[in-house]
């Protein structure tokens, strides 16, 4: 089998203004095309649009995943191009890659094999240069922030009391903690700073949840980046910055149009990690797929406890929105890895051990169904050294459990190896009358809300905080902030706070070690044991295969 980026490369793209028109039916001047096969979309012409009633929204989610994880943005572009093999207007929304992970260990965001959006070199590098705006609007935030201390402080912050901080899209885990305007009294105050991946900027949040370039500018301006010496909260509007970076983001807004092997529109907008951010496409991207397509089908990030949780209390509150659907993608090896094998050894067949970890699964659906009320099936995404008595055994646990579930085989077949999939999810969604049931309710106190989340959600008994952890929530509700929903980032590989609690743990404890507000995104950034905002390299990171031949071709890209 031929890798992806070889897949990927032999692929027959069309021109992306041709599809937009012939395909979605947007005229060439609403399209800005970033070279023959990336363009983007005209905010003016998406605003104008009627909203499209008939629309279904289908989530793609998974169960909790091993280290290399199980194929969930290549469910979603084998669903979608399943959707249109069977005569579906269909339309696929995904994030954007970091290059945090494309360097690093866990792969881009394009998909794999035959169920991947194109140009996959560009999607994965770069892409249009929205997360390098986002990087830029951040940092000059911050820049603007030093300087007013910097040029005598009128707003009088208190520099042991500024919470922004600078990002880079690199895993880099030598800047997690920094210090800052060495060299003498020209260069600033020296401080104590740090920065994030890109994916964790409040700025990529808020761009993602705006819905307009007016409601993008407001947003930015609300930006609490650190209090005066009264305690007042120092906004970016404070700091006159939320114009010029608005300015920075102007294209960036814009959601991005690209296609699939199977020549299939695709909108890549926006990439919060759902580890540590919410998780989702923007919010724009989504509404403009609603307006354009019959069918959108759009993922969450990682798990189900982390990105649906957050897609549906945070995206789908704040914008309105609801799936008719839920596709739960789980793989054999993932059910193995949570019965107890370890990954090195998740190619040899264990009954026993998936029967095991099965528990895994069934509480991701449990959540889904009887928690938030929708529908789901799961889509059991196929791998070649899964066994047929496996796969069986997989399917009968879940008939067993009442749970709809098709075997796909989009990586190997493209859209025609998830057609099963596909009809079962239409008839899912088609016939969907479900009304969705958040988590917790705005009222709640900032810690009922985290309560409700870690007993509802991850089958936790308590949730501990540290000391200035709760001091934080205390000075939040004071500050008016405690109707923010909660944004939890937590280990993506188990239900607990410890990576190393496997399947379907109960009766453990949420730990809790900071708590940071967004105010600009409107939620409160809850961080749960060792998760980090800015991760690192592995030892051997995916950029030492990675090379450009002397004719300009990507080599080694997955």
């Amino acid at each position: 089998m031929k890798t992806d980026i070889e897949i990927a490369q032999e692929a027959k793209m069309k021109p992306i203004v041709d599809l937009a028109v012939r395909r979605l039916g947007i005229s060439a001047n609403h399209v800005d095309p970033y070279g023959h096969f990336k363009g983007k979309i005209s905010l003016d012409y998406l605003q104008k649009l009627p909203e499209n009633h008939q629309s279904k929204l289908i989530l793609v989610t998974a169960i909790s995943p091993t280290p290399a994880g199980e194929g969930k943005t290549t469910t979603t572009v084998g669903l979608g191009d399943a959707l249109n093999a069977i005569g579906k207007n269909a339309i696929i929304c995904l994030r954007e890659p970091s290059l945090g992970p494309v360097f690093g260990m866990k792969g881009g965001a394009a998909g794999g094999g035959k169920a991947q959006v194109v140009p996959m070199e560009d999607i994965n590098l770069h892409f249009t240069g929205d997360f390098n705006a986002i990087q830029l609007a951040n940092n000059l935030l911050a820049a603007l922030l030093d300087n007013h201390i910097h040029q005598g402080n009128a707003l009088d912050i208190d520099i042991r009391r500024i919470s922004w901080k600078r990002v880079v899209d690199m895993n880099d885990r030598a800047l997690r903690e920094v210090v800052i305007s060495l060299g003498g009294a020209g260069n600033g105050y020296p401080r104590q700073d740090g920065f994030d991946i890109v994916v964790a900027s409040e700025v990529m949040a808020i761009l993602c949840l705006s819905e307009s370039m007016a409601d993008l500018k407001h947003r930015l301006g609300q930006i609490v980046v650190g209090y005066s010496k009264s305690r007042k909260a120092i906004t970016a509007e404070d700091l006159g910055a939320a114009g010029a970076m608005a300015a920075l983001l102007k294209d960036a807004i814009k959601p991005n149009l690209v296609q699939t092997l199977e020549n299939n529109p695709a909108i890549i907008h926006g990439g919060p990690f759902a580890n540590i951010a919410h998780g989702c496409n923007s919010v724009i991207g989504t509404k403009a797929a609603l307006k354009l397509g019959d069918y959108v089908v759009t993922e969450a990030g990682f798990g189900a406890d982390l990105g649906a949780e957050k897609f549906l209390n945070i995206k789908c509150r704040k914008a309105g929105i609801s799936p008719e659907a839920v596709v739960i993608v789980a793989t054999v090896r993932a059910l193995k890895f949570h019965g107890g094998i370890e990954v090195n050894d998740l190619s040899m067949e264990s009954l026993e051990a998936l029967e095991q970890g099965f528990v895994n699964l069934k509480r991701h659906v449990s959540n889904l169904r009887d928690g938030f009320g929708l529908p789901c099936i799961v889509s059991i995404n196929h791998f070649s050294h899964d066994t047929d008595k496996e796969t069986e055994k997989l399917i009968q646990l879940c008939t067993q459990e009442h749970i709809p579930v098709a075997l796909s085989k989009h990586w190997e077949k493209g859209g025609e190896g998830a057609r099963d999939l596909a009809e079962k999810v239409v008839k899912i969604a088609d016939r969907s009358r479900s009304t969705l049931n958040f988590t917790y309710e705005l009222n709640m106190t900032l810690i009922e809300k985290i309560k409700s989340v870690a007993s509802k959600i991850y089958g936790a008994t308590e949730i501990t905080l540290e000391p200035r952890a709760r001091r934080r929530i205390e000075e939040l509700e004071e500050e008016g902030y405690g109707t923010f929903p909660v944004c939890i980032a937590k280990t993506q590989y188990s239900f607990a706070s410890d990576p190393k609690l496997r399947g379907a743990p109960d009766n453990h404890s949420i730990s809790i070690r900071e708590i940071r507000l967004s105010a600009g995104a409107e939620f409160v950034v809850v961080i749960c044991g060792d998760i980090m905002t800015m991760p690192g390299l592995p030892k051997s990171p995916a950029a030492n295969v990675i090379n450009l031949t002397d004719d300009g071709v990507v080599q080694g890209l997955f």
